[in-house]
Protein backbone atom coordinates (compact mmCIF):
# COMPACT_ATOMS: atom_id res chain seq x y z
CA UNK A 1 0.00 0.00 0.00
CA UNK A 2 1.37 3.44 -0.91
CA UNK A 3 2.20 6.04 1.70
CA UNK A 4 -0.60 8.25 0.41
CA UNK A 5 -3.15 5.44 0.81
CA UNK A 6 -1.91 4.72 4.34
CA UNK A 7 -2.26 8.38 5.34
CA UNK A 8 -5.78 8.53 3.89
CA UNK A 9 -6.74 5.40 5.80
CA UNK A 10 -5.40 6.83 9.06
CA UNK A 11 -7.34 10.04 8.48
CA UNK A 12 -10.58 8.10 8.01
CA UNK A 13 -9.96 6.10 11.18
CA UNK A 14 -9.20 9.30 13.15
CA UNK A 15 -12.38 10.98 11.91
CA UNK A 16 -14.47 7.98 12.97
CA UNK A 17 -12.72 7.80 16.34
CA UNK A 18 -13.48 11.44 17.28
CA UNK A 19 -16.81 11.49 19.14
CA UNK A 20 -19.53 13.82 17.90
CA UNK A 21 -19.39 15.80 21.15
CA UNK A 22 -15.79 16.78 20.45
CA UNK A 23 -16.58 18.16 17.03
CA UNK A 24 -17.39 21.83 16.53
CA UNK A 25 -20.81 22.74 17.88
CA UNK A 26 -22.59 25.98 17.14
CA UNK A 27 -24.07 28.12 19.89
CA UNK A 28 -27.55 27.29 18.65
CA UNK A 29 -26.84 23.57 18.70
CA UNK A 30 -25.43 23.79 22.21
CA UNK A 31 -28.36 25.69 23.71
CA UNK A 32 -31.16 23.84 21.91
CA UNK A 33 -33.14 21.94 24.52
CA UNK A 34 -30.97 23.20 27.38
CA UNK A 35 -31.92 24.90 30.64
CA UNK A 36 -29.95 27.96 31.72
CA UNK A 37 -30.00 28.70 35.45
CA UNK A 38 -30.13 32.40 36.31
CA UNK A 39 -28.98 32.65 39.92
CA UNK A 40 -29.98 35.63 42.07
CA UNK A 41 -27.67 36.63 44.90
CA UNK A 42 -30.49 37.90 47.09
CA UNK A 43 -33.75 36.72 48.59
CA UNK A 44 -37.14 36.72 46.92
CA UNK A 45 -39.03 39.99 46.56
CA UNK A 46 -36.29 42.60 46.38
CA UNK A 47 -35.05 44.61 43.42
CA UNK A 48 -32.45 42.10 42.22
CA UNK A 49 -35.05 39.34 42.33
CA UNK A 50 -37.74 41.39 40.58
CA UNK A 51 -35.48 42.45 37.72
CA UNK A 52 -34.03 38.95 37.27
CA UNK A 53 -37.40 37.24 37.08
CA UNK A 54 -38.75 39.65 34.46
CA UNK A 55 -35.54 39.29 32.43
CA UNK A 56 -35.60 35.50 32.78
CA UNK A 57 -39.06 35.30 31.26
CA UNK A 58 -37.83 36.95 28.02
CA UNK A 59 -34.10 36.26 27.69
CA UNK A 60 -34.35 32.71 26.37
CA UNK A 61 -36.05 33.64 23.13
CA UNK A 62 -33.07 35.83 22.19
CA UNK A 63 -30.40 33.20 22.85
CA UNK A 64 -29.71 30.96 19.82
CA UNK A 65 -31.38 27.62 20.44
CA UNK A 66 -33.95 29.25 22.77
CA UNK A 67 -33.05 27.57 26.06
CA UNK A 68 -35.37 27.69 29.06
CA UNK A 69 -34.24 30.24 31.67
CA UNK A 70 -34.91 29.25 35.28
CA UNK A 71 -34.38 31.87 38.03
CA UNK A 72 -33.01 30.50 41.31
CA UNK A 73 -32.24 32.42 44.50
CA UNK A 74 -28.87 31.91 46.22
CA UNK A 75 -28.70 34.63 48.89
CA UNK A 76 -25.87 35.10 51.34
CA UNK A 77 -23.09 37.52 52.35
CA UNK A 78 -24.40 40.39 50.24
CA UNK A 79 -24.33 38.12 47.14
CA UNK A 80 -20.69 37.03 47.69
CA UNK A 81 -21.88 33.48 48.26
CA UNK A 82 -23.16 33.45 44.68
CA UNK A 83 -20.13 35.28 43.26
CA UNK A 84 -17.78 32.75 44.84
CA UNK A 85 -19.86 29.83 43.59
CA UNK A 86 -19.98 31.19 40.05
CA UNK A 87 -16.21 31.61 40.10
CA UNK A 88 -15.29 28.32 41.74
CA UNK A 89 -17.97 25.72 41.16
CA UNK A 90 -20.59 26.72 38.56
CA UNK A 91 -20.68 25.01 35.16
CA UNK A 92 -18.40 26.90 32.78
CA UNK A 93 -20.34 26.02 29.66
CA UNK A 94 -22.81 28.92 29.54
CA UNK A 95 -25.67 27.20 31.37
CA UNK A 96 -25.16 29.17 34.60
CA UNK A 97 -25.26 32.93 34.94
CA UNK A 98 -26.02 35.14 37.91
CA UNK A 99 -26.81 38.61 39.17
CA UNK A 100 -24.73 39.91 42.07
CA UNK A 101 -24.35 43.15 43.98
CA UNK A 102 -22.97 45.95 41.84
CA UNK A 103 -20.18 46.38 44.38
CA UNK A 104 -19.39 42.67 44.72
CA UNK A 105 -16.70 42.61 41.98
CA UNK A 106 -14.69 45.18 43.96
CA UNK A 107 -14.58 43.27 47.25
CA UNK A 108 -11.16 41.73 46.47
CA UNK A 109 -9.82 45.30 46.29
CA UNK A 110 -11.10 45.84 49.81
CA UNK A 111 -9.26 42.75 51.05
CA UNK A 112 -12.50 41.01 51.91
CA UNK A 113 -11.48 37.44 52.74
CA UNK A 114 -15.01 36.28 51.91
CA UNK A 115 -14.46 37.26 48.25
CA UNK A 116 -12.49 34.36 46.79
CA UNK A 117 -12.58 35.37 43.13
CA UNK A 118 -10.74 37.43 40.53
CA UNK A 119 -13.34 39.89 39.30
CA UNK A 120 -11.52 40.52 36.03
CA UNK A 121 -12.00 36.88 35.04
CA UNK A 122 -15.79 36.96 35.14
CA UNK A 123 -17.61 37.33 31.84
CA UNK A 124 -19.88 40.35 32.24
CA UNK A 125 -23.15 39.96 30.33
CA UNK A 126 -24.89 43.30 30.94
CA UNK A 127 -27.22 45.13 33.27
CA UNK A 128 -30.71 46.50 32.85
CA UNK A 129 -30.40 49.83 34.63
CA UNK A 130 -28.01 52.41 36.00
CA UNK A 131 -28.71 52.66 39.70
CA UNK A 132 -29.45 55.57 41.98
CA UNK A 133 -28.96 54.40 45.55
CA UNK A 134 -30.42 56.15 48.55
CA UNK A 135 -30.09 56.32 52.30
CA UNK A 136 -33.51 56.71 53.86
CA UNK A 137 -35.10 56.88 57.29
CA UNK A 138 -38.54 56.11 58.60
CA UNK A 139 -40.40 59.40 58.96
CA UNK A 140 -41.04 58.70 62.64
CA UNK A 141 -37.28 58.45 63.30
CA UNK A 142 -37.15 62.25 63.34
CA UNK A 143 -34.33 62.39 60.79
CA UNK A 144 -35.18 64.49 57.74
CA UNK A 145 -31.84 65.76 56.43
CA UNK A 146 -28.05 65.48 56.62
CA UNK A 147 -27.85 67.66 59.75
CA UNK A 148 -30.25 65.36 61.59
CA UNK A 149 -28.32 62.34 60.31
CA UNK A 150 -25.12 63.76 61.79
CA UNK A 151 -26.60 64.65 65.15
CA UNK A 152 -28.88 61.67 65.82
CA UNK A 153 -28.21 57.92 65.71
CA UNK A 154 -30.06 55.99 63.00
CA UNK A 155 -30.30 52.21 63.19
CA UNK A 156 -30.04 50.88 59.62
CA UNK A 157 -30.30 47.34 58.28
CA UNK A 158 -27.40 45.54 56.62
CA UNK A 159 -27.00 42.50 54.37
CA UNK A 160 -23.27 41.83 54.74
CA UNK A 161 -20.03 43.78 54.58
CA UNK A 162 -19.85 43.55 50.78
CA UNK A 163 -23.32 44.94 50.17
CA UNK A 164 -24.38 48.47 49.29
CA UNK A 165 -26.51 48.95 52.43
CA UNK A 166 -23.47 48.34 54.63
CA UNK A 167 -20.79 50.05 52.57
CA UNK A 168 -22.80 53.18 51.85
CA UNK A 169 -23.65 53.62 55.53
CA UNK A 170 -20.04 53.07 56.60
CA UNK A 171 -18.58 55.41 53.99
CA UNK A 172 -21.15 58.10 54.76
CA UNK A 173 -20.21 57.83 58.43
CA UNK A 174 -16.49 58.13 57.63
CA UNK A 175 -16.64 60.79 54.91
CA UNK A 176 -19.64 62.86 55.94
CA UNK A 177 -19.79 62.40 59.71
CA UNK A 178 -23.20 60.73 59.71
CA UNK A 179 -24.29 58.63 62.68
CA UNK A 180 -25.66 55.37 61.31
CA UNK A 181 -25.37 52.10 63.24
CA UNK A 182 -25.73 48.95 61.15
CA UNK A 183 -27.88 46.05 62.33
CA UNK A 184 -26.51 43.29 60.11
CA UNK A 185 -27.64 39.85 58.99
CA UNK A 186 -30.65 40.46 56.75
CA UNK A 187 -30.73 38.16 53.67
CA UNK A 188 -31.63 40.95 51.24
CA UNK A 189 -32.81 44.50 50.83
CA UNK A 190 -36.45 43.47 50.87
CA UNK A 191 -35.93 41.99 54.33
CA UNK A 192 -34.48 45.31 55.54
CA UNK A 193 -37.50 47.18 54.22
CA UNK A 194 -39.83 44.78 56.03
CA UNK A 195 -37.76 45.34 59.18
CA UNK A 196 -38.25 49.10 58.73
CA UNK A 197 -42.00 48.56 58.48
CA UNK A 198 -41.91 46.47 61.68
CA UNK A 199 -39.75 49.04 63.50
CA UNK A 200 -36.80 46.64 63.99
CA UNK A 201 -34.59 49.19 62.23
CA UNK A 202 -35.37 52.77 61.33
CA UNK A 203 -33.63 53.14 57.97
CA UNK A 204 -31.35 51.76 55.31
CA UNK A 205 -28.81 52.70 52.68
CA UNK A 206 -28.25 51.02 49.33
CA UNK A 207 -31.95 51.36 48.55
CA UNK A 208 -32.33 51.65 44.79
CA UNK A 209 -34.80 54.21 43.52
CA UNK A 210 -35.91 51.72 40.88
CA UNK A 211 -36.69 49.21 43.64
CA UNK A 212 -38.65 51.74 45.65
CA UNK A 213 -40.77 52.63 42.62
CA UNK A 214 -41.32 48.97 41.73
CA UNK A 215 -42.02 47.49 45.16
CA UNK A 216 -42.51 50.17 47.85
CA UNK A 217 -43.97 53.22 46.14
CA UNK A 218 -46.74 53.28 48.74
CA UNK A 219 -44.18 54.19 51.41
CA UNK A 220 -43.26 57.29 49.39
CA UNK A 221 -46.85 58.25 48.61
CA UNK A 222 -47.86 57.91 52.25
CA UNK A 223 -44.86 59.87 53.53
CA UNK A 224 -43.56 56.95 55.57
CA UNK A 225 -39.88 57.53 54.72
CA UNK A 226 -37.53 60.48 54.29
CA UNK A 227 -34.95 60.25 51.49
CA UNK A 228 -31.67 61.59 52.86
CA UNK A 229 -28.69 60.89 50.59
CA UNK A 230 -28.23 60.01 46.93
CA UNK A 231 -25.28 57.87 45.79
CA UNK A 232 -24.94 58.77 42.12
CA UNK A 233 -22.80 60.87 39.78
CA UNK A 234 -25.76 63.00 38.73
CA UNK A 235 -29.18 63.31 40.38
CA UNK A 236 -32.06 61.25 39.15
CA UNK A 237 -34.74 63.47 37.56
CA UNK A 238 -37.18 62.33 40.26
CA UNK A 239 -34.75 63.14 43.07
CA UNK A 240 -33.61 66.70 42.48
CA UNK A 241 -34.20 67.58 46.15
CA UNK A 242 -32.12 64.69 47.52
CA UNK A 243 -28.46 65.77 47.88
CA UNK A 244 -25.67 63.90 46.09
CA UNK A 245 -23.15 62.61 48.60
CA UNK A 246 -20.22 64.21 46.74
CA UNK A 247 -21.83 67.63 47.16
CA UNK A 248 -21.75 67.20 50.93
CA UNK A 249 -18.03 66.36 51.13
CA UNK A 250 -15.55 68.98 52.34
CA UNK A 251 -12.25 67.56 51.08
CA UNK A 252 -10.86 65.87 47.98
CA UNK A 253 -10.11 62.77 50.04
CA UNK A 254 -13.71 62.52 51.19
CA UNK A 255 -14.93 62.97 47.62
CA UNK A 256 -12.54 60.26 46.38
CA UNK A 257 -13.78 57.82 49.03
CA UNK A 258 -17.38 58.52 48.09
CA UNK A 259 -16.55 58.19 44.40
CA UNK A 260 -15.21 54.68 45.01
CA UNK A 261 -18.73 53.75 46.14
CA UNK A 262 -20.56 55.87 43.55
CA UNK A 263 -18.57 54.74 40.48
CA UNK A 264 -20.02 51.21 40.40
CA UNK A 265 -23.60 52.53 40.29
CA UNK A 266 -23.56 52.20 36.49
CA UNK A 267 -23.03 48.49 37.12
CA UNK A 268 -26.67 48.50 38.17
CA UNK A 269 -27.48 44.88 38.89
CA UNK A 270 -24.77 43.13 36.85
CA UNK A 271 -25.31 39.79 35.17
CA UNK A 272 -22.18 37.67 34.99
CA UNK A 273 -21.06 34.29 33.72
CA UNK A 274 -18.23 32.23 35.19
CA UNK A 275 -14.69 32.35 33.85
CA UNK A 276 -13.92 29.87 31.12
CA UNK A 277 -17.22 30.01 29.22
CA UNK A 278 -16.45 29.68 25.49
CA UNK A 279 -16.22 33.13 23.91
CA UNK A 280 -18.87 32.46 21.27
CA UNK A 281 -21.38 31.66 24.01
CA UNK A 282 -20.37 34.76 26.00
CA UNK A 283 -20.88 36.85 22.86
CA UNK A 284 -24.27 35.22 22.29
CA UNK A 285 -25.37 35.85 25.89
CA UNK A 286 -24.28 39.49 25.68
CA UNK A 287 -26.12 40.02 22.42
CA UNK A 288 -29.20 38.23 23.74
CA UNK A 289 -29.21 40.41 26.84
CA UNK A 290 -29.12 43.65 24.85
CA UNK A 291 -31.73 42.29 22.42
CA UNK A 292 -33.94 41.56 25.43
CA UNK A 293 -33.51 45.14 26.63
CA UNK A 294 -34.99 46.32 23.30
CA UNK A 295 -37.74 43.69 23.13
CA UNK A 296 -41.17 45.42 23.17
CA UNK A 297 -42.72 42.55 25.14
CA UNK A 298 -39.98 42.75 27.76
CA UNK A 299 -40.27 46.54 27.97
CA UNK A 300 -44.02 46.26 28.45
CA UNK A 301 -43.52 43.72 31.24
CA UNK A 302 -40.86 45.93 32.84
CA UNK A 303 -43.17 48.94 32.71
CA UNK A 304 -45.98 46.93 34.29
CA UNK A 305 -43.59 45.86 37.08
CA UNK A 306 -42.42 49.46 37.56
CA UNK A 307 -38.86 48.72 36.47
CA UNK A 308 -36.57 51.36 34.96
CA UNK A 309 -34.65 50.12 31.92
CA UNK A 310 -31.41 51.99 31.14
CA UNK A 311 -29.13 49.13 30.05
CA UNK A 312 -25.37 48.81 29.80
CA UNK A 313 -23.55 46.18 27.76
CA UNK A 314 -21.25 43.50 29.06
CA UNK A 315 -18.32 45.24 27.42
CA UNK A 316 -19.15 48.46 29.29
CA UNK A 317 -19.29 46.63 32.61
CA UNK A 318 -15.90 45.07 31.90
CA UNK A 319 -14.48 48.58 31.37
CA UNK A 320 -16.01 49.87 34.62
CA UNK A 321 -14.43 47.04 36.57
CA UNK A 322 -11.04 47.87 35.07
CA UNK A 323 -11.42 51.59 35.90
CA UNK A 324 -12.33 50.97 39.55
CA UNK A 325 -9.40 48.60 39.95
CA UNK A 326 -7.19 51.53 38.89
CA UNK A 327 -8.21 53.58 41.98
CA UNK A 328 -5.37 55.12 44.00
CA UNK A 329 -4.32 52.52 46.63
CA UNK A 330 -4.24 55.25 49.30
CA UNK A 331 -7.96 55.90 48.75
CA UNK A 332 -8.69 52.18 48.81
CA UNK A 333 -6.89 51.96 52.15
CA UNK A 334 -9.18 54.68 53.53
CA UNK A 335 -12.24 52.83 52.25
CA UNK A 336 -11.00 49.60 53.84
CA UNK A 337 -10.52 51.38 57.14
CA UNK A 338 -14.04 52.80 56.99
CA UNK A 339 -15.79 49.57 56.02
CA UNK A 340 -14.04 47.14 58.39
Amino acid sequence: MSVIKVLKSLAVVAAVAVPASAQAQSVEEFYAGKTVSLYIGYSVGGGYDTYARVIASHLGKHIPGNPTIVPTNMPGAGSLRLANWLYEAAPKDGTAIGTVARAAPFEPLLENEAASFNAAEFNYIGNANTEYSLCAANADAGIANIDDLRSKELLVGGTGAASDPNKQANIANAALGTNMTIIDGYPGGNDITLAMERGEVMGRCGWSWSTIKATKWDMIEQGQVNLLLQFANTPHPDLADVPLVAELADTDEQRAMLNFIVAPQEMGRPYIAPPGVPQDRVDALRQAFMDTMADPEFLAAATEAGLEITPSSGETLQEIVASVFATDPAIIAKVIEATN
